[in-house]
């Protein structure tokens, strides 16, 4: 895809995932990886819902600023992600309400936030780890992220939100989407002794499609 219909990519999925109140007011943030080894990423206090193609910011292969608008304080949080996952051509970061919420219960497993509870969350978001609280913009974020070994596509940051690297912009968005979705799923059902996938069930679908998800056990009451 070329840069220009990148470009108009982030712009279209911006204001989809902003009109649908996955992420409100000028929170969240979308990169994208180009073939020269630099990148795309939103503007700094730009709403995902309003974002103009020409403006966005044009990092180089060294991340500095190539042109474009001045890029969102989180580039720090992407960076991470591509030096960490060498598949990741996208990385989409969200403030979604039900993954912050998520984030800031107390029985949450830092190695897998969300038990197995559908098989597209498994398929789309594989596992997802979750990472102590920082500022925003803090660059020991990064350290954080570097710190999964590039085992996890999807991430919580705690009390802060989810963002997650896929090979594609299409795939990071899809994949942010379910993660919100289960997210969701699992406060609906919180305390009421929830059926998840069996181990069984969940190495059938590592088998089938090819997973690869960190081992772990589940601490989730």
């Amino acid at each position: 895809m070329s840069e220009t219909k990148l470009r108009e990519e982030i712009c279209r999925l911006g204001r989809s995932l902003f009109e649908r109140g996955l992420t409100p007011g000028s929170s969240g943030n979308i990169s994208v990886k180009l073939d020269d080894g630099g990148w795309l990423v939103t503007p700094t206090n730009a709403s995902l819902g309003s974002l103009d193609p020409a403006r966005m910011s044009r990092l180089g292969p060294d991340g500095k600023l190539v042109s474009g608008d001045a890029p969102t304080k989180e580039v720090p949080l992407h960076t991470a992600l591509y030096q960490t996952r060498s598949a990741a051509r996208a990385v989409v970061h969200l403030h979604s309400t039900h993954s912050v919420a998520l984030s800031m219960l107390p029985e949450i497993d830092p190695h897998a936030a969300l038990p197995p509870m559908t098989p597209y969350y498994l398929m789309k978001c594989g596992q997802t780890a979750l990472v102590p609280y920082y500022r925003p913009g803090d660059r020991a974020v990064a350290d954080a992220i570097k710190g999964l070994a590039g085992k996890y596509s999807s991430v919580l940051l705690a009390n802060h939100g989810p963002v997650v690297s896929g090979d594609t912009l299409e795939a990071a968005v899809y994949a942010i989407e379910e993660l919100e979705e289960t997210a969701k799923l699992y406060l609906l059902l919180r305390g009421l002794n929830p059926r998840y996938l069996s181990p069984e069930q969940v190495m059938d679908l590592t088998k089938v499609f090819g997973l690869v998800l960190p081992e772990h056990s589940h601490n989730h009451k």
